[in-house]
């Protein structure tokens, strides 16, 4: 997949052009139903399919006090796009200037840089100023601009619309299984490994420190039969979020991934990390040798969940 992280003109390396618009937070079956109607109709004309996005939400720019949490990252979107066959990722930058830009001078950017012959959306996308573009606007004035607008239904599930919205209120609510029902995939995170205390490895627990950024939609703290993938591979592994009560010192909430059968430096290199189940929630152990207890306990509980998981 080819990635542009600044506005280009492409229309005359992609002579015919599928643009889906959207977020796609989480790009979840409701925004995998869009992506993939894009590439679907890319395929049948000959062309490529393009997904055009924002590296940032709008809302951190035009109102940050009522920003949602974010479900994934820019890392996560971009795997996900890929895993489903899109061919070029614009991810540009949303700023002030931008959010001025009218529907129409909208369309006309579209027109400028893809000369798209399709445009794909989903029921309840808008764009340009104040969002007073809508699907109407689509597809009443698409082929003014040379293309064919198509709106995707909203994808149910169980009679309900799956939303970003839905998926943040189940990570929150540690409804694991919802939520990666909803996603249509295990929730994950992808990011660098950090430098952490070194602790886990004096208990026989190795462990990979990942921060937790702010505004990040996370699960409540407490231990997770976890994938992590790195080079390729796949493993079992135990995520932990929270921030070591057992310890004396304050800390800020992070995931602890230990990964089984694993002995790799991989400090500042990118980590998968895909959440199956709850083992437990956090608690504050008596003694270190009761938490080391409880870890081979935890251990042993996942191995039947990893069964199935690992390799996929």
């Amino acid at each position: 997949m080819e990635i542009y992280n600044k506005l280009a003109d492409l229309k005359s390396k992609y002579p015919k052009l599928v643009v889906a618009l959207g977020m796609f937070d989480g790009v979840h079956i409701g925004h995998q139903s869009i992506v993939q109607r894009a590439v679907e109709l890319a395929k049948k004309i000959g062309g490529k399919s393009l997904v055009f996005t924002f590296s940032n939400h709008p809302l951190s720019v035009l109102a940050p006090d009522r920003m949602p949490p974010q479900i994934g990252n820019n890392f996560l979107r971009q795997a996900r796009l890929e895993a489903l066959g899109v061919d070029v990722l614009m991810n540009i930058p949303f700023t002030r200037a931008f959010s001025q830009v009218s529907p129409e001078d909208f369309l006309l950017l579209l027109q400028a840089h893809f000369a798209p012959c399709y445009v794909v959306t989903g029921a309840n996308y808008t764009f340009g100023e104040r969002g007073r573009g809508t699907q109407r606007l689509l597809l009443r004035a698409g082929k003014d601009y040379g293309f064919e607008a198509e709106i995707c239904p909203t994808v149910l599930h169980d009679g309900k619309p799956i939303s970003s919205t839905r998926i943040r209120e189940f990570i929150k609510a540690g409804d694991l299984e919802s939520a990666n029902a909803f996603l249509g995939y295990p929730m994950t995170i992808i990011e660098r490994v950090q430098h952490g205390d070194k602790r886990g490895r004096q208990l026989g627990f190795p462990t990979a420190n990942i921060a937790i950024g702010e505004n990040r939609a996370i699960l409540p703290k407490g231990v997770y039969a976890a994938v992590a993938k790195y080079g390729g591979e796949s493993y079992g592994a135990l995520a932990n979020i929270g921030n070591n009560p057992t310890f004396e010192g304050e800390r800020a909430v992070r995931l602890e991934v230990n990964i089984q059968d694993f002995n790799k430096n991989i400090y500042d290199q990118m980590l998968t990390v895909q959440f199956l189940r709850l083992l437990r929630p956090e608690k504050k152990f008596a003694s270190v040798e009761q938490l080391v207890k409880q870890m081979h306990r935890d251990r042993e509980k996942a191995k039947s969940i990893w069964l199935g998981h690992i390799g996929k």
